[in-house]
């Protein structure tokens, strides 16, 4: 009964948050009550999906410096990536921490990160991010309050923890060209901090069942496209565990009059790359990995580079071949990534391979990781 009465709430507000949707860099919403134009007269988009924005307190420090030691600027820090976030039709970001107030920051373990984030995000291109994870209440509810405050400030749209219920309730909708795409988030747990028992739903926890209803619903209010963004696996392990191997097979042969629920999984949460792979034909990013991170410790307490390695998804979509079809995707690509914590930069691997920089053992390690289950037969290709 609740899982249904919540898949109504979303379908009544969906249409309400496609209004809100109106995105930094021009995207107009569909006016309420009016679809949008016929999917098939109009030409496809690209989306772009990045990892982990996790600023720890030396993250902080850099910022401070970049701005010259008055505020906080973060636009420097991802300026090497913004000529692949930029062009995108519609860009995704994970933000995994919250924001905290009047200089009130701080790193790991309980991080709150200046608010000044969200205006490099937007900077740099991303018109939303998912903020369901693991830290979603590291400073409460108040956090949660300040970080989704702060990305409307900037105009970044957001998915994954809320502010009040109705928000909560209301699927947010982007658009991409002609197709309205819903961005759903959710995260394995809150590091054993209990949901508020007066806000149960301040951030989305993931199960199975909700994940599926939740996507059919949003469907079912209109998105040609249904993107579901997973704070999910074992932190550290290269390759994607049982339980995310088991969600993916599961919400991907979730399907509605035999058109699948959910066209696109993003997976964040594990530190490192890890493979992506087409799953009864969705393509499954299982992680990211970290864009912005600071040295980190594995569990052996070593200090382990892959943390700040990554990947950027680009996935092209075409329209529907025939009406009430599925957006399919017709080429997919990664992009291999690195933070330079030294120069608190994140670089495109393949665009500073071709300036002469050393970091092929690097790149390939990472091209190996992404194609470890066997996305290359089914078309996944290295971009620029």
């Amino acid at each position: 009964m609740i899982a249904r009465s919540r898949q109504l709430a979303i379908v009544l507000t969906v249409v309400l948050a496609a209004g809100a949707a109106c995105q930094a860099r021009g995207h107009q919403p569909p006016e309420p009550g009016h679809p949008a134009p016929s999917a098939t007269k109009h030409r496809g988009f690209t989306l772009v999906a990045s990892g982990d924005v996790l600023p720890h307190s030396s993250i902080i420090e850099r910022a401070r410096h970049d701005a010259g030691g008055t505020g906080y600027d973060f636009r420097p820090m991802l300026s090497g990536i913004r000529s692949v976030v930029a062009p995108a039709d519609l860009a995704l970001c994970h933000m995994e921490t919250v924001y905290g107030a009047d200089g009130d920051y701080a790193g790991y373990p309980l991080f709150r990160s200046p608010p000044e984030v969200a205006q490099g995000l937007a900077a740099t291109g991303y018109d939303g991010c998912s903020t369901a994870s693991n830290h979603t209440l590291d400073d409460g509810t108040e956090g949660i309050r300040r970080t989704l405050d702060a990305l409307d400030r900037a105009g970044v749209r957001h998915a994954g923890s809320a502010r009040d219920e109705r928000e909560a309730r209301t699927a947010t909708v982007l658009r991409a060209g002609a197709a309205r795409v819903a961005h759903l988030a959710y995260t394995y747990d809150t590091n054993g901090l209990p949901l508020p028992p007066d806000r149960p739903w301040a951030v989305n926890l993931v199960d199975e069942a909700r994940i599926a209803d939740d996507a059919r619903a949003a469907r079912g209010a209109g998105a040609d496209v249904v993107v579901v963004s997973l704070h999910w696996g074992t932190e550290w392990q290269d390759a994607p565990d049982e339980s995310q191997l088991g969600l993916a097979r599961s919400l991907t042969a979730s399907t509605t009059g035999g058109r699948p629920d959910i066209d696109l999984i993003l997976g964040t949460h594990a530190h490192v790359p890890q493979a992506y792979e087409k799953v009864n034909g969705t393509w499954v990013i299982y992680g990211m990995g970290d864009q912005i991170a600071g040295e980190m410790t594995n569990h052996d307490g070593v200090q382990d580079p892959r943390g700040n390695q990554s990947t950027l998804g680009r996935f092209t979509f075409a329209p529907p071949r025939r009406p009430g079809g599925r957006w399919e995707v017709t080429r997919a690509e990664f992009v291999p990534q690195l933070f330079d914590v030294d120069a608190g930069r994140t670089v495109n691997l393949n665009q500073a391979l071709a300036r002469g920089a050393e970091v092929l053992s690097v790149r390939d390690r990472i091209r190996d990781i992404v194609l470890s289950r066997g996305a290359a037969q089914d078309g996944l290709v290295m971009g620029e």
